[in-house]
């Protein structure tokens, strides 16, 4: 199974107000298992549409770093997200940031999708890649 869990969140507003549409950054370190083995580091900005909203969940980007193995191939690679959440859980997609992949990971392309329930210490993914 390919896991991972969230190792420490550092969120921080950036605009607005608690219960009012506003704007988070947030810095987060992630332990990942299964196909992924390692560490990453992560930066997201989050949007929060406030109490009241009922458009549905919110998207927010983010970046993140990996370092570790792939499938046993060490090096480390970054990825784009478009990250989903709601009150019930979170979802996303990433896909590797071209160019960025290191080491035996060199050339590495790929897509993936991360989701799980808030509050759940971990949150399951896969991964689908190309060397």
């Amino acid at each position: 199974m390919n896991t991972f869990t969230m190792k420490n969140w550092e969120e921080h507003l950036a605009s607005g107000t608690e219960g009012q549409p506003r704007v988070a950054y947030a810095h987060a370190t992630m332990a990942y298992s299964g196909l992924i083995e390692g560490e990453s580091i992560c930066d997201y900005l989050l949007y929060y549409a406030g109490e009241g909203y009922d458009g549905g969940d919110t998207t927010s980007p983010g970046y993140e770093r990996f370092d570790g193995t792939v499938d046993g191939r060490r090096g480390t690679f970054v990825v784009r997200h478009e990250v989903g959440f709601d009150p019930k859980g979170i979802q996303s997609k990433f896909e590797v940031v071209p160019g960025s992949a290191t080491g035996e990971l060199a050339g590495l392309t790929g897509t993936g999708s991360a989701d799980g329930v808030m509050g759940e210490p971990a949150m399951s993914y896969t991964f689908d890649y190309r060397l």
